[in-house]
Order: structure tokens, then C-alpha cells, then sequence
């Protein structure tokens, strides 16, 4: 049964011009002032999500976006920072990407903020998909495979400094620690300080491409799963191959269990004002997103005519009824999105966490309009 309500915020600013007809995205570049401005926005998505009750306000980890779209480059210092600013909100971390960081950095970083926030901060783990972001930082990510093992390796390093209180470890990219002397003796093996107080830490990863391997390595640690976008209503997608893996483990998970499935929405008072006012704010969405490969099913035609200003649909390019009908969007009335998470209850017995997340360029003051809507009149139905 759903039961806890959360958001992805990426960490748009506010756009000065929405939609086909607007900026092109590789044309956008704002000033220093307005990208910092991401930091008051996000305390007050914060400080209304803490009002109404929400479990968890998931941010993104990115860096270098002079377009405006992503800027939050450090998730464990926000996260410590909003924990001020509210009283029960989680903030979690929609993801740490991996191969951006030293492992036992971001270890250290994780258990202080644990601390700081007493055990408000939940920790996410993220493969990357910008190259301008991951290969800037030193590490692959065109080479997918050099990406998904650098990032196994981190990841197993990061629970071995989480779980135990001497470790070490012998891999292909890390000798933690290396045999050199130190005060008198021979390093072998090392503690992390501090250690994260609430343990076991519970970490989630995005679930994306959903292969056997990525899955049966996210059952292993126990990382919880982040559905989203086109395939999150699609049960022999991710949601059945999530539980297949949990099955090839030995663990009776139920179909959605430790699953976070996540819909884009816009409500209004009515259907078709919902439909006329999610236009805009899907267009612009699909600029940022469509040339990294997460509109799915868009051609490599339609991937270029989005780059381009006006002339989407004459070129083909999916209307936001497309991805309305795959699931993973949503646009109506409050009642009309409780009837779909009704039905989301019913196909997957297991889930307790939905993500409900605005498109990505929606002003802040329409942001907080919606996250008020769904507290006052989704909610409420899902209260137990």
C-alpha cells in the first residue's frame, strides 16, 4: 500500500521562457546570482513539503549546467542545511553519482551528514549519465562498461567502511588501504570516521536499464530500486525484473516492494486545463532530457528536432499524451490522480513509495501549488 509521498527536485531555476517556441536548451546561460538562486527555491519546496507531511524530498547531484537545469552539486551539504529548516522531512540524495567521487570521501560525507540531521539524510547511489559531468571528473562514462565497474567497486568499498569497524579492500581501481608506514607500523587496514549512527544505511539507486547484472548487484547490498518516466507503470519492465532479482536472491519480495515508482503530474481543477498548462513545461522537460535518452522511444529525428526552436510535432516528435498514456506522466484533477494510484496499489502490492515529481522548468510557484494540492487533496486517501 502507498504510503509515503516524496519528490524529485533536480534543481531547475526558474525559467524566464517555457516550451518549443522558447530557448532552445544549449542556448540557455544564466548568471551566477540567478543559478545560486536554486538554493532559496529548494528551501521553500522544503519548508511546504515538511508543512504537509511528505516523507522525502529527493535532490540530484550535478554539476557544470550553466543551462539552468540541474544545479545542486552537493546533496550531503543541502541535505544538512535543510534539516534546519524543517522538522521531519527526509532529504535524500536522487543520486551521489559514484565515479565522481573518491568512495570513502563520500562515505565520510554521508555518515557526517547521518549524524548532523539524526538520520534524516537517506543515501543514494548513481552510475551518471552527463559525460560532461562524470568524464570531467576523471572517470568513464562513454565506456559504460569501465562506468559500471568503477561503480561496483565504489559501491562495495562504501558498505565495507559502513558495515564494519576495520576494513579493507583489493580491487582493480583501489588498494584501501596501500602498505605504507606510518607512525610506526604498517597501515593494513582502516576505520571510517565517523561511521554512519543509523545503521544499516538505507541506499537507492535508479533503476534504469534494469539488466540482470545491475539488478542482482542492487538485491546483493540491499539497495532499495527508483522507477521513473515511460517505464514506470510497464510490469514486465523494471518493477518485474526488480522482483525477479529479489527472487534469484532468495528474498520473497512482493511485485513493487522496495520500489519507488515515480510519475511526472500537473494538476488543475480540470482535466483539459490540466492538459492545456502541461504543454509548455513537457516541451521544455523534453529539451533537457530527450537528448540523453530519457524520452523513450523518441527517434533520433525527433531528438533533433527537439534541439531545435518550434516545428516539434510537424517533425513528429511525441505529444505529452504519449507519455500520458505510457504511465509515467499524468495530467488532471486530484481525484483523477488518486483513481491512478488506486489502480498503481492494486498492480503492485508491495509498493509503499510514489514519487510525485513537476516537469522539469516548472516555475516555483507552480511547484508549490502542486505539492499543496496533493497534500490537501491526494494524501489524505493514502493516510493509514
Amino acid at each position: 500500500m502507498i504510503r509515503k509521498f516524496a519528490t524529485v527536485y533536480a534543481g531547475h531555476v526558474d525559467l524566464p521562457d517555457r516550451g518549443q517556441d522558447a530557448t532552445p536548451a544549449n542556448e540557455r546561460r544564466f548568471s551566477n546570482s540567478h543559478l545560486a538562486s536554486v538554493f532559496a527555491k529548494t528551501e521553500a519546496i522544503a519548508k511546504v513539503m515538511d508543512d504537509g507531511g511528505w516523507d522525502t524530498l529527493w535532490l540530484a547531484e550535478h554539476h557544470f549546467q550553466q543551462e539552468g537545469y540541474e544545479v545542486i552539486p552537493n546533496l550531503l551539504m543541502a541535505a544538512v542545511h535543510l534539516s534546519h529548516l524543517t522538522k521531519n522531512l527526509k532529504i535524500g540524495c536522487g543520486f551521489n553519482i559514484t565515479p565522481m567521487w573518491h568512495p570513502l570521501r563520500l562515505a565520510e560525507d554521508f555518515a557526517t551528514a547521518d549524524i548532523m540531521t539524526k538520520g534524516r539524510t537517506i543515501f543514494g547511489v548513481g552510475r551518471g549519465y552527463h559525460t560532461r559531468e562524470v568524464e570531467v571528473f576523471g572517470a568513464p562514462m562513454l565506456d559504460q562498461n569501465a562506468n559500471r565497474e568503477l561503480f561496483e567497486e565504489q559501491v562495495e568499498i562504501i558498505f565495507k567502511s559502513f558495515n564494519n569497524e576495520r576494513f579493507s579492500h583489493k580491487g582493480r581501481h583501489y588498494t584501501l588501504p596501500p602498505e605504507v608506514p606510518y607512525r610506526g607500523y604498517t597501515l593494513k587496514d582502516l576505520t571510517l570516521v565517523p561511521r554512519p549512527i543509523h545503521l544499516p544505511v538505507e541506499c537507492w539507486q535508479p533503476v534504469v536499464s534494469a539488466s540482470a547484472r545491475g539488478l542482482d548487484f542492487m538485491v546483493k547490498h540491499n539497495i532499495k530500486g527508483a522507477v521513473g518516466g515511460g517505464a514506470a507503470t510497464m510490469e514486465q519492465g523494471p518493477i518485474t525484473a526488480f522482483q525477479a532479482a529479489a527472487h534469484r536472491a532468495g528474498k520473497d519480495w512482493k511485485l513493487g516492494e522496495n520500489l519507488m515508482i515515480g510519475i511526472v503530474i500537473h494538476l488543475a481543477d480540470s482535466k483539459q486545463q490540466a492538459l492545456k498548462e502541461i504543454v509548455p513545461l513537457y516541451e521544455e522537460h523534453a529539451k533537457m532530457f530527450a537528448p540523453l535518452g530519457f524520452m523513450p522511444g523518441m527517434t533520433k529525428e525527433q531528438i533533433a528536432a527537439v534541439a531545435k526552436r518550434g516545428g516539434w510535432y510537424e517533425s513528429g516528435v511525441p505529444k505529452v499524451e504519449h507519455y500520458i498514456n505510457m504511465g509515467g506522466w499524468f495530467a488532471g484533477t486530484s481525484d483523477e490522480l488518486v483513481a491512478f494510484l488506486k489502480h498503481l496499489e492494486a498492480r503492485y502490492p508491495g509498493l509503499e513509495h510514489v514519487n510525485l515529481s513537476m516537469p522539469m522548468g516548472t516555475p516555483e510557484a507552480i511547484m508549490l501549488d502542486q505539492y499543496r494540492r496533493v497534500t490537501a487533496e491526494v494524501m489524505p486517501h493514502f493516510q493509514r
